[in-house]
């Protein structure tokens, strides 16, 4: 039976099947669905843009060649790694995906190292490069985070607030309402992406605007990750909410120095 979302503050209700196409007898879902549609929004936004910074699109449809699937492999051992107890008595399970399990900051890792070798390895000004295609990543995040909401995954703890999204707890064998942390991060990371693509144009040096997505994306995901109740844990520790604060901390650090060294020397 599909389960309706309800935000009972705001009067809406949803009752949408999380398989809508079955192809041969293979479901395809929305969750893939929505992930793609915000991954070729990105590429297509980037495709469009590159001429302007004489990036050359096949360098971008290239590395996009290479990174997805190892972004996807990334997200999924990362995810993997930190569920193992879910994993260990059912080893064929880790290769499937269509059930969720993928950590965005595992992706993300993973894709910036492969950048980072195929900028090398193409002689091209990497920190150039990343800050031409960070933005993209954030609008990526925004759209994809929907997929959540059609799963009734990363939720928050229950509230009463205006906007609480109410879904059925199969733990609990009930209804409850609860934060739709989804939401909270797809709205930051859109922001993210408008702003990313303004200071882009203001930007004092190469890496700036990589490093200021690196450390506004932490900054929202820390707070975000303390409200959900599926968050990855180390020993007491939410993992990725340790990253996130650790990600601000040092870039928020590099981009204030920088600015001051900076500014310094113009006066």
């Amino acid at each position: 039976m599909i389960q309706p979302i309800k935000f009972p503050g705001l009067g809406l209700k949803f009752t949408i099947d999380p398989t809508p196409i079955n192809i041969f007898g293979i479901g395809i879902h929305w969750y893939g669905i929505i992930i793609a549609t915000g991954f070729m929004s990105a590429l297509l936004l980037a495709l469009k843009d590159s001429k302007k910074f004489n990036i050359i699109q096949d360098d971008i449809i290239n590395l996009i060649i290479i990174a997805t699937p190892l972004a996807i492999l990334g997200a999924r051992l990362y995810y993997v790694i930190f569920k193992w107890y879910d994993y260990k008595g059912n080893l064929i399970e880790i290769i499937n995906i269509r059930h969720g399990g993928l950590a965005i900051y595992g992706g993300i890792l993973t894709a910036v190292i492969v950048a980072y070798i195929f900028t090398k390895k193409k002689s091209m000004n990497t920190l150039m490069f990343f800050d031409f295609l960070i933005p993209y990543l954030a609008l990526a995040q925004a759209i994809g985070r929907w997929g959540n909401f059609v799963n009734q995954e990363a939720y928050g703890i229950q509230t009463t607030l205006p906007w609480r999204m109410e879904i059925y707890d199969s733990s609990k064998m009930q209804r409850i309402s609860v934060h739709p942390t989804f939401i909270y991060e797809s709205l930051w990371n859109f922001l993210l992406f408008l702003f990313l693509l303004w200071f882009r144009k203001k930007k004092k040096y190469e890496g700036e605007v990589f490093i200021l997505y690196i450390a506004l994306y932490g900054f929202a995901r820390f707070f975000i990750e303390g409200l959900r109740t599926d968050s990855l844990y180390l020993g007491m520790f939410r993992v990725s909410q340790v990253l996130a604060g650790l990600f601000f901390i040092i870039c928020i650090s590099l981009f204030l120095i920088k600015r001051f060294k900076l500014n310094k020397t113009t006066l």
